[in-house]
């Protein structure tokens, strides 16, 4: 199996596939992934807080999730994440391929080589989002009447709460052009693991102090979350050249030791 799909809020299922729920053992603890089919397409699906949505953004396991996918063989991954838009060229409803990421987590995992048994390494994160996979998300999106906005900054914040107006201000001044609460570190866990991991975002609010009150979009966004799951999965299904460095992108400097 070499295809996954990671999915956050409004996301709990992908058209299509009937999955069967398959617990994975990994060194991190246990992850939930299930397994479908079509065809000869076999799928890895991964909600990251759960399907009843009952794990906040700071308590994932995140390590244990990508671990879990590597271990099934997974090579490359596609995942979606709700955000709040900080650009005006990014409204909600809007989508956005992210292309880079600002770090305001605290508290998490970032990981799996922190010394000692599990080894030192220093990840290169240049391109930290699948060049490769983005390039064939933009070239697929039309067939489904998705507009993709062809690149991004991510801000990951700690969350469970929203982020002050403040706070938005400072990241609009970084260059920030989205904000959530769950891309880090999983686009750098699935770096260190040499897999190919690209993420569409799509918002449902304008960052708070952007408006008057924030007010949310996700109820009007079902056809446009069904389409995009379709269009996650018709690019993973596409026979892409992995030409582009994903998977050498980890400087050894003390391996594991096991």
């Amino acid at each position: 199996m070499e295809s996954a799909i990671i999915t956050g809020t409004g996301i709990y299922e992908i058209p299509g596939f009937e999955f069967v729920q398959k617990i994975v053992e990994t060194d991190y603890g246990q992850a939930l992934v299930n397994i479908g089919r079509q065809g000869d397409f076999e799928l890895a699906f991964l909600a990251r807080h759960g399907l009843s949505h009952t794990t906040p953004p700071h308590k994932i396991n995140y390590r244990a999730n990508l671990k879990a996918l590597h271990s099934l063989g997974v090579k490359r991954i596609l995942a979606s994440n709700a955000v709040g838009s900080i650009s005006r060229d990014i409204p909600p409803m809007g989508l956005a391929l992210l292309t880079d990421f600002l770090d305001f987590t605290s508290g998490r995992a970032l990981s799996f080589y922190d010394g000692g048994d599990s080894g030192l390494a220093h990840t290169n994160m240049d391109v930290p989002y699948c060049s490769a996979l983005r390039k064939t998300v933009l070239a697929l999106a039309p067939q489904f009447n998705l507009a993709v906005h062809p690149e991004a900054v991510y801000v990951a914040t700690n969350g469970p709460r929203f982020e002050s107006p403040a706070e938005i201000r400072m990241f609009a001044q970084l260059g920030g052009d989205l904000v959530g609460m769950t891309g880090i570190p999983e686009v750098v866990l699935a770096r260190e693991l040499g897999m190919h991991y690209a993420a569409i975002a799509y918002s449902i609010n304008w960052a708070a102090g952007l408006e008057e009150e924030m007010s949310f979009v996700s109820d009007q966004m079902m056809e446009i979350r069904q389409l995009l799951a379709q269009l996650l999965v018709n690019t993973l299904k596409e026979p892409i050249s992995l030409d582009c460095g994903c998977d050498k992108a980890v400087m050894m400097m003390q391996k594991p030791a096991h």
